[in-house]
């Protein structure tokens, strides 16, 4: 089964982004080691995305281990002092 509809293409042989084909004598743009891309443009914006979805992810994990906010005090009227949001004051 040796037929170039077999052959895989090597990493290097087209953006990773747009999927254009790299040229032999033209600049191939790196990201992250083994990710090749046509230019700094598509370089560009995969990095960009990448930050993206890191804080994303990074806001999401904040929420699930820190869970709900906890309640913080406020300055009540001048008589009754401090009081905490979310309680009852009775007078």
């Amino acid at each position: 089964m040796a037929g170039a509809a077999h052959m895989q293409m090597h990493f290097l042989d087209a953006c990773f982004l747009c999927r254009k084909p790299i040229a032999g004598n033209r600049d191939i743009y790196m990201y992250r080691g083994d990710t090749a891309f046509c230019s700094e443009e598509c370089r560009s914006a995969q990095m960009e995305a990448d930050e993206a979805a890191e804080r994303t992810e990074r806001a999401s994990a904040r929420k699930l281990t820190h869970g709900p906010s906890p309640a913080r005090e406020v300055d009540g009227p001048p008589e009754c002092g401090k009081v905490r949001a979310g309680s009852v004051l009775a007078l």
